[in-house]
């Protein structure tokens, strides 16, 4: 999770002298498991590099895997970043200091000193041959690996079924047909993962043929039927978050942000239609990976929306309302990565009762944080939550939701 108190009123690109350690968020991994007999995956690993003033990342290349880096790209731009391998040594020479002396790491040159309000998202490709994570045993092939970052995916090679898996999974079938597991750790340790694979007879269909259905979180079914043409999401994968600052009660208000990352070629627009009984006010947003201000708009009702070439897929009323914010359209091959900060007030969802505050509020996203206000200590919590405290002494709540669809989130707090 990004710092709670990153504050997206800061603007300006302030650059500082390399620092002595590096910080990063939003891990990613992808494992594609090849020819059985080659013992090798690929790994694609995406990460956001955040200590700002940072001129490179270092990535650890594991013990005990022969390995070959493929490519690095800076996922913004699209384009190959310069990399090497160095070994533990020279990378703690260089600056990096947590790194293993007895160990190799690839070091990556980034396009830009990080700036300050600004994140550096890198997409490492690599190959690893390891015979003791991947293998063949009483006929099926076997991944079996401490995995510690929290968000993975692994790819079975094309024509083979999963058949035993000791961690709950999402499975789906991508295009080419390969079947894929994918996960999301939300405890503090890593997971033994092992999952076996059985090859399946060559007349199985592996076809794919995909349906113009576009998934929604928490949009109406008639769950008295099958979605028959259902594409499974892949949560893992997602990385929209939000964290909430509950302020004092009797405001019924909350100031938020939430992050947002768009690979839509050619999409410059994102919409935010306002809660029905909500109240939106103090819009901002930047461009996360440079740090820069973007361009906020309200618009209230058809005329507006139709003003600005706006076309929202549910019913606009006179009372809807729609925060809009602005960025250059995206590229093929690109991405951009979006912070969107405002206040809403909801005296139906977040209010007093005796003497306990009750927020009452569905999430959507995989992501999300709530931070209690000043002076208040939590009574009650409805969905399963990991508990902290922030740096200034306020009570945070951190939900994964692993489910693709909605969670009812119940909280209630007294005042200390």
């Amino acid at each position: 999770m990004k710092k709670l108190l990153f504050s997206i009123f800061l603007t300006g690109l302030t650059y500082f002298t390399y620092a002595q350690s590096q910080t990063q968020d939003d891990d990613y991994t992808r494992y594609e498991l090849l020819d059985p007999a080659s013992q090798s995956f690929r790994i694609l690993y995406e990460v956001t590099a955040t200590k700002p003033g940072s001129l490179y990342y270092y990535n650890a290349l594991r013990k005990g895997s022969e390995h070959k880096v493929d490519s690095v790209k800076d996922m913004r731009t699209g384009k190959k970043l310069e990399w090497t391998i160095v070994s533990g040594a020279d990378a703690k020479k260089a600056g990096y200091a947590e790194a293993d002396e007895t160990g190799e790491y690839l070091q990556v040159q980034l396009a830009r000193a990080i700036a300050n309000n600004s994140e550096y998202r890198i997409l490492i490709d690599k190959t690893y041959q390891d015979t003791n994570s991947y293998f063949t045993e009483n006929n099926n092939i076997v991944f079996e690996r401490s995995l510690g970052i929290k968000r993975n995916s692994i790819v079975l090679p094309h024509g083979y079924e999963i058949v035993k898996c000791n961690y709950p999974v999402q499975v789906s079938m991508e295009n080419d047909g390969r079947i894929k597991a994918s996960y999301i750790n939300a405890g503090p340790a890593a997971v033994p993962l092992r999952i076996e694979g059985r090859k399946l007879p060559g007349t199985v269909n592996l076809k794919v043929e995909r349906k113009d259905y576009v998934y929604k979180s928490g949009e109406g079914r008639d769950k008295s039927k099958a979605r028959l043409n259902y594409e499974v999401p892949e949560r893992a994968h997602q990385t929209r978050e939000i964290v909430y600052f509950l302020q004092q009660p009797e405001t019924h208000s909350f100031r938020l942000y939430h992050d947002y990352t768009e690979t839509r070629v050619g999409t410059k627009n994102y919409l935010n239609v306002v809660r029905a009984g909500s109240k939106a006010s103090n819009p901002s947003a930047i461009n996360l990976d440079t740090g820069q201000p973007l361009k906020v708009e309200t618009l209230k009702g058809s005329q507006q929306l139709a003003e600005k070439g706006i076309k929202l897929e549910e019913e606009v009323k006179p009372e809807t309302e729609v925060i809009v914010i602005w960025y250059d359209a995206v590229q093929p091959g690109q991405s951009t990565r979006l912070r969107i900060e405002e206040t809403y007030t909801d005296p139906n969802r977040y209010l007093m009762h005796g003497d306990e505050f009750v927020w009452d509020r569905s999430f959507g996203r995989p992501h999300n944080t709530v931070i209690l206000p000043a002076g208040w200590f939590l009574t009650a919590n409805a969905i399963p939550a990991t508990i902290n405290t922030t740096e200034d002494g306020k009570i945070s709540l951190y939900y994964m939701n692993y489910a693709p669809d909605e969670i009812d989130v119940f909280i209630k707090g007294r005042k200390r």
